[in-house]
């Protein structure tokens, strides 16, 4: 557990594991608890930097305007800060967003890219239904208990098959919502942040090793995004879970963490190819 000073704000932090560095990127008000079924797993094999983003968790929250760009650096500050010239990127949904600017600012700082549910931003973004909208409009944290706010988004990431069959996972979910609440500032400052990111035309620009995974029923982010992102990015990789909405990475952390570790280990510059 650390706090690193990255420019003008503090970023909490924590590193789990040893090999590889891998730096996981938080969505939309989500903290780095969010992380709690997966990281254990791609801990096993990497060195897991875990970190909450500006507005978010322990880091700083300052009530200025946020931009894409500056989230993007607010990563490469954080790798300085550790002592890491270069790790593979996983970004999920606002994360993701996060980590394809990062991409097209230093490229030289990625091993490998992974974007997780996410989109390019823009006109040519897919929109999410209007429920979804409903349950993101940042007046609704005001106006709900923490309790309520988690519970009215379980059928937004996870299915009801999950949510039924799994009454410890979603107790222990609402417990780390308790204990780190989604700060009302901050999430406004990063949606609006969201809402300037575009990328598209950019994306082709990207020539690193790049999977897109996403489940095919998200209802936050729609599964065509991530056609849309693969189809742009040269040579980039694209996985469809099946029956798995925006939290995938928790429904199904076991195929998703093995996904991600085979890609990474494909990519990793120690990797030899066989013949």
């Amino acid at each position: 557990m650390s706090i690193a000073q990255v420019g003008d704000i503090n970023i909490y932090y924590e590193i789990h594991g040893e090999g590889e560095p891998l730096l996981m990127i938080n969505g939309l008000g989500g903290n780095m608890t969010s992380w709690f079924r997966i990281l254990p797993l791609l801990s096993q094999e990497h060195r897991v930097i875990a970190f909450d983003n500006r507005g978010a968790g322990r880091t700083d929250k300052p009530d200025i305007p946020y931009t894409m760009e500056m989230m993007a650096d607010d990563i490469a500050g954080l790798l300085d800060a550790i002592g890491i010239d270069a790790a593979h990127i996983f970004g999920i949904s606002l994360g993701g967003m996060i980590a394809l600017n990062f991409a097209l600012l230093h490229p030289q700082r990625i091993i490998s890219l992974i974007l997780g549910c996410t989109r390019c931003g823009g006109p040519h973004s897919i929109a999410d239904d209007s429920g979804a909208r409903g349950v993101l409009d940042p007046t609704r944290l005001q106006t709900m208990t923490v309790e309520e706010r988690a519970r009215e988004m379980f059928p937004y990431r996870w299915s009801q098959e999950f949510i039924d069959n799994n009454p410890e996972i979603i107790e222990e979910q609402i417990a780390l919502s308790k204990k780190y609440p989604i700060d009302p500032t901050g999430y406004t400052r990063q949606m609006e942040a969201a809402n300037t990111h575009d990328t598209y035309d950019r994306l082709p620009e990207i020539k690193l090793p790049t999977l897109v995974i996403a489940g095919d029923t998200d209802r936050l982010i729609p599964i065509e995004n991530s056609g849309i992102i693969a189809s742009r990015i040269p040579g980039a990789e694209l996985v469809i879970l099946e029956k798995m909405g925006h939290g995938f990475y928790t429904e199904a952390r076991d195929e998703t963490s093995r996904i991600i570790m085979d890609f990474m280990k494909r990519n990793s510059p120690s990797h030899k190819p066989e013949k």
